[in-house]
């Protein structure tokens, strides 16, 4: 279906791998083309419940190709601007998704690589993963995946890693909120089942509302708006099909429609 990814579907997970791993899954117009593609398909398959992301072969990402990244720098200007703009909604899609995600991480995750974590509702990454905002090195900036990395870990950390382009370990990562979890690099399946399972217990529909609270209150004062803002969400929410029904369930200790099969 996808010249650059393969997407494996178990029960109502649904794991996309970007299979690249002779360049290490870095990626190029294909690839982001492909993963746009992908993710929109996905948000749209009700049967979808929880979207992982990974990376065949060794390594998560790379970042940018670097026949891609030749091509970039020949370009004109408004070459440069149409990629980034590619990029930019690739990134904007997969963090829309209405449904949980995922970013399964092992050895590299560099550049771009890191921005396509950061991006995902939350990552697990094995002990050896690494990650960097590396683009200073190339006399570039991390423009385009800042939001999702700055999201992550803040602007003061953020300060450090886009100027200095360390690599960040696995480690690291976990201490300034890159990463959710860090598990053995023979354990990295497990720790990403660990997730899946209490989010496959989440309600779908609360799920998506969660997710859209969470991108309209964030640094928001809380004032009688933001009060009333969060009054009426919890209001429509208790009033849907879905919200009536884990009430009652709760209730009357039985399981929620979404877990009947």
């Amino acid at each position: 279906m996808f010249e650059t990814l393969d997407i494996e579907r178990s029960g109502q997970v649904a794991t996309v791998w970007m299979n690249r791993p002779a360049v290490f899954n870095a990626f190029n117009e294909q690839l982001i083309a492909d993963l746009s593609e992908a993710c929109t398909r996905l948000d749209a398959d009700a049967s979808v419940r929880v979207v992982v992301l990974g990376g065949r072969g060794r390594h998560f990402s790379a970042g940018a190709d670097l026949n891609w990244m030749r091509r970039a720098a020949e370009g004109s200007e408004a070459d440069n601007l149409a990629d980034a703009r590619r990029f930019a909604r690739m990134l904007h899609v997969l963090a829309g998704l209405s449904k949980p995600t995922i970013a399964r991480v092992q050895g590299a995750a560099l550049g771009g690589g890191t921005g396509l974590a950061a991006a995902c509702d939350m990552a697990v990454a094995s002990a050896d993963a690494v990650f960097s905002t590396s683009e200073v090195k190339f006399g570039i900036i991390p423009a385009v995946i800042s939001p999702y990395v700055l999201r992550a870990i803040g602007p003061r950390h953020a300060l450090r890693y886009f100027q200095s382009a360390e690599r960040i370990s696995a480690e690291r990562a976990l201490s300034i909120g890159l990463v959710n979890e860090v598990t053995a690099v023979d354990a990295l399946d497990a720790g990403v089942a660990a997730l899946i399972e209490p989010l496959l217990a989440g309600a779908p529909s609360a799920q998506k509302a969660a997710k859209e609270l969470i991108e309209a209150i964030k640094g928001r004062p809380i004032d009688a708006q933001t009060l009333e803002d969060t009054a009426q969400r919890i209001a429509r929410q208790r009033a849907t099909a879905e919200g009536r029904n884990g009430v009652a369930a709760f209730l009357d200790k039985r399981p929620p429609a979404w877990l009947v099969s």
